[in-house]
């Protein structure tokens, strides 16, 4: 990946303009972004901002014109050392049994629990996002009644999820990524916190790779994506998820929740607990017994044919 040396934002937005905007960036194919994210800027008055990070000026402004966005601001990224500011910031989290630090936290580490060490890399997170910390407080909540012997970490980024089963379980965990950077980092992870023989690394996209196929049906299945992905990948994740199986979809803001909560309950599966970390959402589910199956796939078929169910398999 190039390195961002110019932004491009746009500001005084609602939260649901800055998300659309991210996604209208996110997805134009005659734009090339190294990233995107929104900001808040104003918390009394609601507003956000939308910020996208380009390897040069010429492409920061070459994407301000094809938005027509003639109020952004493009501006140079500052010569810093941004991994030490975020190291800075970054304070343990405690989610259940799980304590996730980065190195310059090493000696804090607890006497007991699960202590998971991260830090700033060249792949997406630190697992100090709320919707990482969510989803190790739903796996923390699942072991105390069950031990899941198949699982899979769709959407792995530095292996967080996947690392975090695997350690409490000593059992293997499937770990894929689109980034095959994301892959490599995790793997590296897993290695670093002794758990190198029970996790795996894949590079895939979506579902399709034989080798998930191949291990499934899946007890346990991670998701921490984003919502569209997640409504698009609904009916093979349904059809991989072991029934009494657990699903934890994450990614998802609070706006976003009644939909994908719907996209999911149509086909079959059971809401048992929704975790908020602010504005994020964790959002645990259950597989009932099959003799359920037939009655989902009807209600699934008439959700997705109102347009909220994305039947497309991807």
């Amino acid at each position: 990946m190039s390195e961002a040396r110019f932004t491009l934002s746009f500001g005084n937005l609602s939260h649901d303009g800055a998300f659309a905007m991210m996604d209208k960036i996110e997805n134009d194919f005659a734009i090339d972004a190294l990233a995107v994210t929104i900001n808040e800027t104003d918390e009394a008055k609601a507003l956000w901002e939308t910020v996208a990070w380009f390897s040069s000026a010429e492409e920061a402004e070459d994407a301000r014109a094809h938005f027509n966005l003639a109020g952004a601001a493009v501006a140079p990224v500052p010569d810093r050392d941004w991994v030490r500011e975020s190291l800075a910031g970054l304070n343990p989290v405690v989610a259940g049994r799980f304590f996730l630090h980065g190195s310059h936290d090493r000696p804090s580490r607890r006497a007991g629990g699960i202590s998971l060490e991260i830090d700033a890399g060249t792949a997406f997170g630190t697992g100090h996002h709320g919707t990482t910390w969510g989803c190790l407080e739903a796996l923390d909540d699942i072991l105390k009644r069950h031990r899941p012997a198949r699982m899979l970490d769709l959407g792995t980024g530095t292996g967080v999820l996947g690392l975090a089963a695997a350690k409490a379980l000593r059992s293997h965990v499937l770990a894929t990524d689109i980034d095959p950077e994301a892959v490599r980092v995790a793997k590296l992870n897993a290695i670093h916190n002794g758990s190198g023989p029970w996790f795996k690394g894949l590079t895939a996209a979506g579902l399709h790779d034989a080798a998930i196929r191949k291990a499934a049906p899946y007890d346990l299945i991670f998701a921490n994506i984003l919502a569209r992905p997640l409504a698009m990948l609904a009916p093979g994740i349904v059809s991989m998820l072991e029934p009494r199986g657990h699903l934890i979809l994450s990614g998802l803001t609070v706006d976003q929740l009644r939909w994908i909560k719907a996209v999911y309950t149509a086909r079959g599966l059971i809401t048992r607990r929704v975790i908020n970390s602010e504005n994020w959402i964790a959002l645990v589910m259950t597989k009932p017994s099959r003799q359920n199956k037939s009655r989902a796939s009807r209600k699934a078929q008439l959700i997705g044919s109102k347009g909220l169910g994305w039947a497309e398999d991807a």
